[in-house]
């Protein structure tokens, strides 16, 4: 696939993992052998995902790619995986691999995922860290001098939780300007998973764009008001959370540009600093099969374009006019995500999107 030269690009700074995807009709219980449906090993990884879901997001047609894309992470030295798995999905999509580092001390991340048959396509997923809390990832400024090394015209920076916690809030703190940097640039966060010791309100201010579910979006709540954040959400939270309440939080305690709370089947809400508010309907799927990478394929269109966005040269502030669109089309790539099986394979292309 060829790519066209462009002006709109998008860095993307999280964890590469090695997805083994175990289909079962049912999890099984403690001391329990189940016989189940399938294993298949493929490449994942939040960071992964989203760049992925920017890079085929960037996709007008099979030859033309409008936002370049490139993934700063970092995986086990002479890892097969890498070469066979990660590497190919990633550069198929789109997305530069130049930035990731191949690590001598670590192994490269893995994710172990059930996903029960029975239960709509529902995954539990163990993690192990690898490289992701190694190297480079535990060193904010080796990163953001990697990114500068490299020329990389970041109009959006991509950050998740699947990296070291401490490198995250430097990350943060650089790209939003509380130090005073003149790397400023436009941060699509997405706290997944939220660190059990949150977000500190100095990290998230200034924040351009926090997209959370719902389940995040009462523990960053919780978080930049300086309350403990729980193990697990209590049911009746979320079933009482009115993202139209919850979302202003966010813009007068944290001046967060635009704050998006996806709620499941139920549809998006969005609200920008502006006062542009909406909602944004679930796009019924006749057959749910993996939930796997809904999330990140939302972030990475939404990122997408954004950055497209940001490319003509305008003011965040007028985003306003194309947010609603962008919800629009990152709910529907989304919906198409979780009709396919895996994680990155799972993620459409633009021009596959309706």
């Amino acid at each position: 696939m060829a790519s066209s030269a462009t002006e709109s690009h998008i860095a993307v700074i999280g964890s590469l993992n090695i997805d083994f995807v175990t289909s079962t009709p049912r999890c099984p219980g403690a001391g329990e052998t189940l016989t189940a449906t399938s294993l298949t090993v493929t490449a994942g990884g939040k960071g992964g995902n989203q760049a992925t879901a920017c890079g085929r997001a960037s996709f007008t047609s099979p030859t033309t790619q409008d936002v370049a894309v490139s993934m700063i992470g970092a995986v086990g030295a002479n890892d097969p995986y890498y070469a066979t798995l990660l590497k190919p999905a990633l550069e198929k999509s789109g997305v530069s691999t130049a930035t990731i580092e191949q690590s001598e001390t670590a192994q490269t991340g893995s994710a172990t995922i059930i996903v029960e048959e029975a239960a709509g396509g529902e995954n539990r997923i163990l993690v192990v860290p690898g490289a992701n809390h190694a190297g480079l990832m535990k060193n904010a400024s080796a990163i953001v001098r990697t990114v500068q090394q490299q020329e990389i015209k970041a109009g959006v920076v991509v950050l998740q939780g699947e990296i070291p916690r401490k490198t995250t809030l430097e990350l943060l703190e650089h790209y939003n300007g509380a130090d005073g940097n003149r790397d400023r640039v436009h941060v699509v966060f997405n706290p997944a998973p939220v660190y059990p010791e949150g977000i500190s309100l100095a990290a998230l201010k200034n924040t351009s764009v926090l997209i959370m579910n719902e389940t995040e979006a009462v523990q960053m709540s919780r978080s930049i008001a300086g309350l403990p954040i729980s193990d697990s959400t209590q049911p009746s939270e979320l079933d009482d959370l009115q993202p139209e309440q919850l979302a202003p939080h966010f813009h007068d305690t944290a001046n967060v540009q635009v704050v998006i709370i996806t709620l499941g089947a139920k549809g998006v809400y969005f609200s920008t600093r502006n006062g542009r508010t909406g909602a944004v309907a679930g796009v019924r799927v006749a057959k749910v099969v993996d939930t796997t990478a809904a999330g990140d394929t939302f972030v990475g269109y939404f990122s997408t374009a954004l950055a497209r966005f940001l490319a003509k040269g305008e003011p965040l502030e007028n985003f306003d006019d194309e947010i609603e669109n962008a919800v629009k089309q990152a709910n529907a790539a989304a919906a198409k995500c979780v009709a396919a099986a895996g994680a990155m394979q799972s993620i459409p292309f633009a021009y596959e999107v309706k």
